[in-house]
């Protein structure tokens, strides 16, 4: 018969030990419901021999008899004194006093992380608004943002939380969310690089590409950079007399006056992080053809009109030509129209005595516009045996500052600084003799001088300046110049 109750004194104390029970003596099954501690003296069973011999706490197991911390999963590190070159990487569920005393410091995040992972951050001597930390996404998200922190707070005390790969690593607790965004400024390759103060200025002479790796946060940091450049996009000019290619700029970051063209638009082109093909425009050859477009972004500048018999419109126009009975009028510039215009007219010949015969033995050709100013206007000499009033000069380009263009340039009005888009001069024959020539607008416009325009006293050069949308001068009769080539430029602030 099975034991089914032992009295209560049936033992004396400490006269049962595990030596006199069989193992396996006694089963679950035998024991019905629950045992008081009242039947148990303390320490009479081994956790061991319990069917449960641990608990689970955030993930780890502890056996029965162990100890953990409960709370805040962190482990507290000694403390780290900044030196200013070797930087920290971090280790889930540690915290880390950091001491910026002498040095700002960096702190790269864990470069793998799972859900719940904690890092805990302590300014150890309240010395990070002087000395900075730069806490260091090292491939994740901080905010939802692929951007380093800066912590410039003191006494920040930080806890961050590892959620996903779209949110990354967010602040559970933070002392200043507004300067947790590290200053961040526009990075990007392309054209020939140079620097001028805070300013980086990438020059395209021929077509390439303006690549965009960074951008700027501005003004959600106001230490960082905006995310806006600046561009001068000048196209190619128009041949013979031609009108300057179309001039277009912009100024947002307030360069100042007389350093700046007043056509300057005052809102630059906002970038995103991609590529942005560059055009640039040929200069218009000497068989009386218009320059070709330039391009940057959303910004177009038209090639400038040419002269001779294909007196055409552009970014500026083409001077008129009077030959023999039917004249072809001057160009219109600005077209297709811009704001601020991107350039002007060609300047018209007056023949009001017919000075020029039918008979073709005489020629005029009107000066091309220029970015800054119309074609010079001329009216002949109704008795035809003296020069007419005022020379046949290409209308003047507009000008940027040495900042943005990086060098100084022609001579102009506006004396060192650098011109573009001048307009190429004309010039009347009459029977032999030359009654008249001109100068190209400054900004490469091409001169109509003696030298050019007379066979006989030599070659010259009619054609405009490379890389100014300059227009070409015309001559006598086939001599006619080429436009200049164009040029674009993009300045921005980098740090």
């Amino acid at each position: 018969m099975a034991l089914t109750k032992l009295p209560k004194n049936a033992f004396g104390t400490g006269s049962v030990d595990d030596t006199k029970i069989e193992d396996g003596t006694i089963q679950n099954q035998e024991i019905s419901g629950t045992l008081p501690e009242t039947k148990l003296a303390t320490g009479t069973i081994e956790n061991a021999s319990l069917s449960n011999s641990s608990i689970t706490i955030n993930g780890t197991s502890i056996s029965l008899g162990g100890s953990s911390s409960v709370g805040v999963d962190v482990n507290w590190q000694s403390v780290i004194t900044a030196d200013g070159s070797t930087a920290t990487t971090g280790v889930a569920g540690n915290g880390y006093f950091i001491d910026t005393t002498s040095a700002a410091h960096t702190f790269n995040l864990p470069a793998s992380a799972t859900l719940g992972d904690q890092i805990a951050i302590k300014d150890y001597a309240g010395t990070f608004s002087s000395n900075n930390l730069t806490i260091g996404r090292n491939g994740h998200n901080i905010q939802g943002v692929a951007n380093d922190s800066l912590i410039s707070t003191n006494r920040a005390s930080l806890l961050l939380v590892y959620v996903d790969s779209t949110k990354g690593w967010i602040y559970a607790e933070e002392s200043n969310v507004a300067d947790l965004q590290a200053a961040t400024f526009i990075a990007a390759t392309g054209g020939t690089i140079t620097e001028s103060g805070d300013y980086k200025i990438h020059t395209f002479t021929g077509d390439g590409c303006f690549v965009v790796s960074t951008i700027g946060n501005s003004p959600t940091v106001p230490t960082g950079g905006p995310n806006v450049v600046d561009y001068l996009v000048v196209a190619g000019g128009g041949s013979a007399g031609g009108g300057a290619g179309g001039f277009r700029m912009s100024n947002s970051t307030g360069m100042p006056a007389p350093t700046t063209s007043p056509l300057a638009n005052p809102t630059g082109i906002t970038v995103t992080a991609t590529t942005y093909p560059i055009t640039i425009g040929a200069g218009g050859t000497t068989g009386a053809t218009r320059g070709s477009n330039s391009i940057f972004s959303t910004i177009t500048s038209a090639g400038g009109g040419s002269g001779g018999n294909c007196v055409g419109p552009g970014g500026s126009g083409a001077g008129q030509q009077v030959y023999g009975p039917n004249p072809f009028p001057a160009g219109t510039g600005n077209t297709p129209p811009t704001s601020p215009s991107q350039g002007n007219n060609g300047g018209n010949i007056s023949d009001p005595a017919n000075t020029i015969p039918p008979s073709g033995s005489s020629i005029g050709k009107g000066a091309g516009g220029g970015a800054a100013a119309a074609g010079a206007n001329v009216t002949l000499n109704p008795n035809g045996d003296s020069s007419p009033t005022g020379a046949i000069s290409g209308g003047v380009g507009s000008y940027v500052s040495p900042t943005m263009a990086g060098c100084n340039g022609t001579t102009g009005p506006v004396p060192g600084v650098r011109y573009f888009s001048g307009g190429g001069a004309g010039f009347t024959q009459i029977g032999a003799g030359i009654r008249s020539h001109g100068s190209g607008g400054a900004g490469g416009g091409a001169p109509s001088d003696v030298a050019v325009v007379n066979p006989t006293c030599g070659t010259g050069n009619a054609n405009a300046t490379a890389n100014t949308g300059g227009g070409g001068a015309s001559a006598y009769y086939n001599n006619n110049g080429q436009g200049g080539k164009g040029i674009v430029i993009i300045r921005y602030k980098f740090q």
